[in-house]
Protein backbone atom coordinates (compact mmCIF):
# COMPACT_ATOMS: atom_id res chain seq x y z
CA UNK A 1 0.00 0.00 0.00
CA UNK A 2 1.28 3.46 -0.91
CA UNK A 3 0.22 5.68 2.00
CA UNK A 4 2.19 8.86 1.33
CA UNK A 5 4.17 10.28 -1.57
CA UNK A 6 6.66 13.15 -1.84
CA UNK A 7 8.17 14.45 -5.06
CA UNK A 8 8.21 17.10 -7.75
CA UNK A 9 5.12 17.94 -9.82
CA UNK A 10 5.88 17.21 -13.48
CA UNK A 11 2.53 18.33 -14.84
CA UNK A 12 -1.05 18.84 -13.72
CA UNK A 13 -4.33 18.13 -15.46
CA UNK A 14 -7.88 18.98 -14.42
CA UNK A 15 -8.22 16.06 -12.00
CA UNK A 16 -4.72 14.67 -11.44
CA UNK A 17 -1.03 15.47 -11.19
CA UNK A 18 2.07 13.53 -12.21
CA UNK A 19 4.56 13.47 -9.33
CA UNK A 20 8.17 12.54 -10.04
CA UNK A 21 9.72 10.53 -7.20
CA UNK A 22 13.39 9.79 -7.96
CA UNK A 23 12.71 9.37 -11.66
CA UNK A 24 9.46 7.39 -11.31
CA UNK A 25 6.23 9.22 -12.18
CA UNK A 26 3.11 8.61 -10.13
CA UNK A 27 -0.27 9.77 -11.46
CA UNK A 28 -2.29 10.98 -8.47
CA UNK A 29 -5.98 11.92 -8.70
CA UNK A 30 -7.27 14.66 -6.39
CA UNK A 31 -10.44 16.59 -5.62
CA UNK A 32 -10.94 20.07 -7.09
CA UNK A 33 -10.22 21.59 -3.68
CA UNK A 34 -6.96 19.67 -3.31
CA UNK A 35 -5.91 20.48 -6.88
CA UNK A 36 -6.39 24.18 -6.15
CA UNK A 37 -4.15 23.91 -3.07
CA UNK A 38 -1.24 22.24 -4.87
CA UNK A 39 1.87 24.20 -5.89
CA UNK A 40 2.90 24.87 -9.49
CA UNK A 41 4.68 22.54 -11.91
CA UNK A 42 8.28 21.92 -10.91
CA UNK A 43 7.65 22.45 -7.20
CA UNK A 44 7.81 19.85 -4.43
CA UNK A 45 4.67 18.41 -2.88
CA UNK A 46 3.69 15.84 -0.27
CA UNK A 47 0.34 14.06 -0.35
CA UNK A 48 -1.26 11.31 1.68
CA UNK A 49 -2.52 8.66 -0.71
CA UNK A 50 -4.98 5.81 -1.06
CA UNK A 51 -4.50 3.11 -3.70
CA UNK A 52 -7.55 1.69 -5.46
CA UNK A 53 -6.88 -1.83 -6.77
CA UNK A 54 -9.19 -3.56 -9.23
CA UNK A 55 -8.70 -6.34 -11.76
CA UNK A 56 -8.29 -3.91 -14.65
CA UNK A 57 -7.31 -0.72 -12.80
CA UNK A 58 -4.79 0.77 -10.41
CA UNK A 59 -5.50 4.37 -9.32
CA UNK A 60 -3.74 6.50 -6.74
CA UNK A 61 -5.69 9.25 -4.96
CA UNK A 62 -4.04 12.11 -3.12
CA UNK A 63 -5.06 14.16 -0.08
CA UNK A 64 -3.57 17.10 1.80
CA UNK A 65 -4.60 15.73 5.21
CA UNK A 66 -5.25 12.46 6.98
CA UNK A 67 -8.78 13.67 7.70
CA UNK A 68 -9.55 14.09 4.00
CA UNK A 69 -8.09 10.65 3.28
CA UNK A 70 -10.21 9.01 5.99
CA UNK A 71 -13.42 10.61 4.73
CA UNK A 72 -12.58 9.40 1.22
CA UNK A 73 -12.24 5.85 2.45
CA UNK A 74 -15.51 6.06 4.38
CA UNK A 75 -17.38 7.64 1.50
CA UNK A 76 -16.16 4.87 -0.79
CA UNK A 77 -17.74 2.32 1.57
CA UNK A 78 -21.22 3.70 0.85
CA UNK A 79 -23.20 1.97 -1.90
CA UNK A 80 -23.37 4.19 -4.96
CA UNK A 81 -20.28 6.22 -4.02
CA UNK A 82 -17.25 5.52 -6.17
CA UNK A 83 -13.96 7.36 -6.24
CA UNK A 84 -15.28 10.03 -8.60
CA UNK A 85 -18.29 10.81 -6.40
CA UNK A 86 -16.17 10.79 -3.25
CA UNK A 87 -13.76 13.34 -4.72
CA UNK A 88 -16.72 15.43 -5.90
CA UNK A 89 -18.12 15.55 -2.36
CA UNK A 90 -14.74 16.37 -0.83
CA UNK A 91 -14.11 18.97 -3.52
CA UNK A 92 -17.43 20.67 -2.85
CA UNK A 93 -17.42 20.57 0.96
CA UNK A 94 -13.87 19.88 2.13
CA UNK A 95 -13.08 17.30 4.82
CA UNK A 96 -14.42 19.43 7.68
CA UNK A 97 -17.53 20.29 5.67
CA UNK A 98 -18.25 16.62 4.99
CA UNK A 99 -17.94 15.92 8.71
CA UNK A 100 -20.42 18.68 9.57
CA UNK A 101 -22.88 17.64 6.86
CA UNK A 102 -22.85 13.99 7.91
CA UNK A 103 -23.07 14.79 11.63
CA UNK A 104 -25.94 17.23 11.17
CA UNK A 105 -27.74 15.05 8.64
CA UNK A 106 -27.46 17.74 5.98
CA UNK A 107 -28.44 15.75 2.89
CA UNK A 108 -28.84 18.95 0.86
CA UNK A 109 -25.16 19.87 1.28
CA UNK A 110 -23.98 16.44 0.18
CA UNK A 111 -26.25 16.17 -2.85
CA UNK A 112 -24.93 19.53 -4.03
CA UNK A 113 -21.77 17.69 -5.12
CA UNK A 114 -21.68 16.93 -8.84
CA UNK A 115 -23.08 13.52 -9.71
CA UNK A 116 -24.55 12.79 -6.26
CA UNK A 117 -28.32 12.30 -6.19
CA UNK A 118 -30.65 12.72 -3.20
CA UNK A 119 -30.95 8.98 -2.47
CA UNK A 120 -27.20 8.50 -2.52
CA UNK A 121 -26.70 11.57 -0.33
CA UNK A 122 -29.21 10.18 2.14
CA UNK A 123 -27.34 6.87 2.26
CA UNK A 124 -24.12 8.75 3.03
CA UNK A 125 -25.74 10.41 6.05
CA UNK A 126 -27.45 7.24 7.31
CA UNK A 127 -24.44 4.94 6.91
CA UNK A 128 -21.73 7.31 8.13
CA UNK A 129 -23.44 9.34 10.86
CA UNK A 130 -22.39 6.95 13.64
CA UNK A 131 -18.80 7.01 12.35
CA UNK A 132 -18.53 10.81 12.24
CA UNK A 133 -17.51 11.30 15.91
CA UNK A 134 -14.58 8.92 15.48
CA UNK A 135 -13.42 10.72 12.35
CA UNK A 136 -13.73 14.11 14.07
CA UNK A 137 -11.50 12.77 16.84
CA UNK A 138 -8.75 12.28 14.24
CA UNK A 139 -8.32 16.06 14.29
CA UNK A 140 -6.04 15.66 17.29
CA UNK A 141 -3.52 13.82 15.10
CA UNK A 142 -3.68 16.20 12.16
CA UNK A 143 -0.37 17.76 13.15
CA UNK A 144 0.98 14.86 11.09
CA UNK A 145 -0.79 16.25 8.06
CA UNK A 146 1.01 19.59 8.32
CA UNK A 147 4.45 18.11 8.86
CA UNK A 148 4.59 18.78 12.60
CA UNK A 149 4.81 15.10 13.51
CA UNK A 150 5.76 11.92 11.64
CA UNK A 151 3.03 9.88 10.00
CA UNK A 152 2.82 6.10 10.31
CA UNK A 153 1.71 5.48 6.71
CA UNK A 154 3.96 3.76 4.19
CA UNK A 155 6.09 6.43 2.54
CA UNK A 156 7.61 7.13 -0.85
CA UNK A 157 9.71 10.21 -0.32
CA UNK A 158 12.96 12.07 -0.96
CA UNK A 159 16.03 11.97 1.34
CA UNK A 160 15.88 13.77 4.68
CA UNK A 161 17.62 16.88 3.32
CA UNK A 162 15.25 17.16 0.33
CA UNK A 163 12.75 20.02 -0.07
CA UNK A 164 10.07 17.32 -0.25
CA UNK A 165 10.32 17.03 3.52
CA UNK A 166 8.48 20.33 3.84
CA UNK A 167 4.90 20.33 5.25
CA UNK A 168 1.95 19.08 3.24
CA UNK A 169 0.85 21.83 0.88
CA UNK A 170 -1.31 24.51 2.44
CA UNK A 171 -3.28 22.32 4.83
CA UNK A 172 -2.54 24.13 8.07
CA UNK A 173 -5.78 26.06 8.49
CA UNK A 174 -7.97 23.01 7.91
CA UNK A 175 -5.79 20.94 10.25
CA UNK A 176 -6.09 23.58 12.98
CA UNK A 177 -9.88 23.65 12.65
CA UNK A 178 -10.09 19.86 12.79
CA UNK A 179 -7.81 19.76 15.82
CA UNK A 180 -9.98 22.36 17.60
CA UNK A 181 -13.10 20.30 16.89
CA UNK A 182 -11.40 17.14 18.15
CA UNK A 183 -10.36 18.85 21.39
CA UNK A 184 -13.89 20.17 21.95
CA UNK A 185 -15.35 16.74 21.21
CA UNK A 186 -12.96 15.15 23.71
CA UNK A 187 -13.90 17.70 26.39
CA UNK A 188 -17.62 17.09 25.91
CA UNK A 189 -17.10 13.34 26.03
CA UNK A 190 -15.23 13.76 29.33
CA UNK A 191 -18.24 15.67 30.63
CA UNK A 192 -20.42 12.66 29.95
CA UNK A 193 -22.10 13.58 26.69
CA UNK A 194 -22.63 10.79 24.16
CA UNK A 195 -20.39 10.83 21.07
CA UNK A 196 -23.29 11.40 18.68
CA UNK A 197 -24.79 14.33 20.60
CA UNK A 198 -21.37 15.84 21.25
CA UNK A 199 -20.31 15.55 17.61
CA UNK A 200 -23.54 17.15 16.40
CA UNK A 201 -23.18 20.08 18.80
CA UNK A 202 -19.51 20.63 17.89
CA UNK A 203 -20.28 20.43 14.18
CA UNK A 204 -23.10 22.97 14.47
CA UNK A 205 -21.07 25.32 16.65
CA UNK A 206 -18.11 25.10 14.30
CA UNK A 207 -20.34 25.88 11.34
CA UNK A 208 -21.78 28.92 13.15
CA UNK A 209 -18.29 30.24 14.01
CA UNK A 210 -15.48 28.63 11.96
CA UNK A 211 -12.86 30.85 13.66
CA UNK A 212 -13.77 29.81 17.22
CA UNK A 213 -10.96 28.53 19.42
CA UNK A 214 -11.37 25.43 21.58
CA UNK A 215 -12.84 27.12 24.72
CA UNK A 216 -15.30 29.15 22.62
CA UNK A 217 -16.31 26.05 20.68
CA UNK A 218 -16.92 24.11 23.90
CA UNK A 219 -19.06 26.93 25.35
CA UNK A 220 -21.12 27.18 22.16
CA UNK A 221 -21.59 23.41 22.01
CA UNK A 222 -22.65 23.29 25.68
CA UNK A 223 -25.33 25.89 24.96
CA UNK A 224 -26.64 23.73 22.14
CA UNK A 225 -26.64 20.69 24.42
CA UNK A 226 -28.38 22.47 27.30
CA UNK A 227 -31.96 21.32 28.01
CA UNK A 228 -34.51 23.50 26.23
CA UNK A 229 -37.36 25.19 28.09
Amino acid sequence: MIGKISGRIDYRSTDHVLIDVRGVGYMVYCSDRTMAALPSNGEMVTLYTDLLVREDLLQLFGFTSLLEKEWHRLLMSVQGIGAKASLAILGALGAEGVGRAVTLGDVTAIKAAKGVGPKTAQRVVIELKDKAPGVMALGGTLSQATGEAPASDDVLEEPLDSPARTPVARGASGAAAASTQAEALSALSNLGYGPGDAAQAVAQASGDDPEADTPALIRAALKLLAPKG
